[in-house]
């Protein structure tokens, strides 16, 4: 059994890639991030998925500098939008360089532990159009990390797999199911309150919504009367 680091959010693509690198057989290593970001409940919704999946490992690193330096609607007073109908453009609730940063912790763990398998739930398909999340960024990234790293330089190379990123939500959802998933463990709003309501306008939630009726699942998501 090989070793994997996977970045898990609490949302439905990461804890869909994370069901998926554990029936692949991967040893799992899960990292999730503090940013003080707007709510706390993905971090405890992280909690609880890492412990269905029984990874070997959870670590939720600091990473306070997001909120510092701000630019974002998750990381500063910036107005989260509500109830867009046009995703086409890069909104403000992109997190400059998030996965850039991300990554990079998951890369460096993934060297301590001698893993080569980084698994990350981008999509480039019903996303919010962050420029992080399409497959460019991530061929670049693994290119950069195979010439910048210890492991890299000696032949143990990387590899970043995105296994959902030409995946509508549709999709996503009904694989997940396919491999166990549980999405009552999940939460994907931007703004959720302390309870864990979602807000159910936001583009994360709207996304998700539709996901769970086009696949023609009962949505499990709690959310606050608006």
């Amino acid at each position: 059994m090989k070793k994997a680091v996977v970045l898990l959010s609490g949302g439905i693509d990461s804890y869909t890639v994370a069901a998926i690198a554990r029936k692949d057989g991967f040893i799992l290593y899960a990292l999730s991030f503090d940013y003080n970001q707007r709510h706390k409940y993905e971090i405890q919704a992280a909690r609880r998925i890492a412990e269905s999946l029984s990874v070997k490992q959870h670590i939720v690193s600091q990473l306070g500098f997001l909120r510092d330096i701000g630019g974002s609607a998750l990381t500063s007073s910036i107005p989260v939008p509500e109830n867009r109908s046009d995703m086409s453009d890069i909104p403000v609730t992109y997190v400059p360089a998030r996965n850039i940063l991300f990554l990079s912790y998951a890369v460096a763990w993934a060297e301590v532990l001698g893993a080569c398998d980084i698994f990350i739930g981008v999509n480039a398909i019903d996303y919010s159009g962050y420029p992080d999340c399409r497959p460019e960024f991530i061929a670049a990234y693994q290119q950069a990390v195979n010439v910048g790293t210890k492991a890299g330089v000696n032949g143990q190379f990387f590899c970043i797999r995105t296994p959902l990123i030409g995946m509508t939500k549709r999709e996503i959802i009904l694989a997940g199911r396919a491999v166990g998933c549980d999405y009552s463990l999940s939460i994907s709003c931007y703004q959720a309150d302390s309870h864990g309501l979602a807000c159910g306008a936001c583009d994360s939630c709207l996304i998700r919504m539709k996901g769970f009726q086009d696949a023609g699942v009962p949505d499990p998501t709690q959310y606050r009367i608006r």
